[in-house]
């Protein structure tokens, strides 16, 4: 809910350096992963056991990739059909601190062409306006793709204004500005496991 008031920092294990920069863990890391985990049975079960394309947009949703990759790899393993997973690498950039850019830039994905006749599901961190999803899914297209599939780890409720919505999602948040598992605040708490809200002190020390 919006009013939710997280759980309390002492709940929790977490770097202590960290421990004056932020309100109150919103996520904690075992419900984050036990939830990837229930992502990569739904999409076996909608999509089929057919062969994919993982879709990593660096960097905040590497551990939500690699975890749902490994997932989806256990899935597999354990099942009478074995699916190939491949994965590829992109990096569009959309923030500076935290606030938008405006305009999204794509770095790597040399060889999006690959991407041409498979079966791709783009991993995402965070869903906001939908602007910067909307903007990598019209690239990818150009490609032709039989398929392509979000699964975010996250949705803001504001999100929804502009009709965007992933097909998968982890969890759906509050309009806040969140940090840690891989997700980041101008390169800062990536190596944070839970999720959590930072304060205002915090921006102003870490602003560029």
């Amino acid at each position: 809910m919006d009013d939710w008031p997280g759980y309390d920092l002492n709940l929790s294990t977490y770097p202590q350096h960290y421990y004056e920069d932020w309100e109150y863990v919103l996520l904690p890391d075992g419900i984050i992963v036990n939830r990837i985990e229930r992502l990569a049975k739904d999409i076996m079960k909608h999509i089929g056991y057919c062969d994919i394309m993982v879709l990593c947009v660096l960097k905040g949703r590497y551990k939500l990739w690699a975890n749902l990759v490994e997932h989806l790899n256990n899935i597999s393993q354990n099942s009478d059909r074995f699916v190939s997973l491949k994965v590829d690498f992109i990096r569009p950039e959309s923030y500076r601190s935290d606030q938008s850019m405006g305009e999204m830039q794509i770095m790597g994905g040399h060889d999006l062409s690959a991407l041409a006749g498979k079966n791709v599901i783009i991993v995402e961190d965070v869903v906001e306006t939908g602007k910067t999803m909307k903007a990598l899914l019209g690239s990818i297209e150009k490609y032709k793709p039989n398929m392509v599939k979000v699964a975010s780890l996250l949705v803001k409720r504001n999100s929804r204004k502009d009709g965007f919505k992933p097909d998968y999602a982890g969890f759906e948040i509050p309009n806040l500005f969140v940090v840690g598992y891989a997700l980041d605040y101008n390169e800062r708490f990536r190596d944070l496991n839970h999720i959590c809200v930072i304060n205002e002190q915090c921006k102003e020390k870490y602003q560029v």
